[in-house]
């Protein structure tokens, strides 16, 4: 949200540490849904647009390392030419489908359903994450807690 913009200095050089990241601003984006008949069948955000908050995300609330931050330089690049706001939309054909058959679930409707546990059958994804993949996104697995 624009008035959130300036919190985002907040988190320059501050996220590294574990303790303090919960004491960080939360920073609102500008999400959007279209709805159909109170079903969701598309959404989209307005994108970062300033070279220096999209570097701020990159490296200080994805913690990205300085190789991974290098794969985003043409974008950093275009940024700083002065790219304007601007947003976009992903309609959900599926769920448009789903709503105009009337139905009783998605998977009736899309090419590759999952399964109730969520694997895709064909592929057999999603699969395990490697904990090199976690590392380069700064995720860590969190147990799950009955209700």
């Amino acid at each position: 949200m624009p008035e959130d913009a300036a919190l985002l200095e907040q988190w320059r050089g501050h996220s590294t540490d574990p303790k303090a990241i919960h004491k960080l601003p939360v920073i609102r984006g500008q999400h959007y849904d279209l709805v159909l008949n109170g079903m969701e069948i598309g959404g989209g955000s307005i994108r970062i647009h300033r070279p220096t908050d999209q570097l701020t995300v990159l490296k200080d609330v994805l913690l990205l390392s300085d190789h991974k931050v290098n794969e985003f330089n043409h974008l950093l690049t275009a940024l700083g030419h002065g790219a304007p706001p601007h947003g976009g939309i992903a309609l959900g054909l599926d769920r448009l489908l789903s709503i105009m058959l009337n139905a009783p679930s998605l998977r009736d409707v899309i090419a590759f359903p999952k399964s109730n546990k969520g694997n895709e059958l064909m592929t057999g994804s999603p699969g395990e994450l490697t904990n090199e993949e976690l590392l380069a996104y700064n995720l860590q697995l969190a147990p799950i807690k009955d209700k």
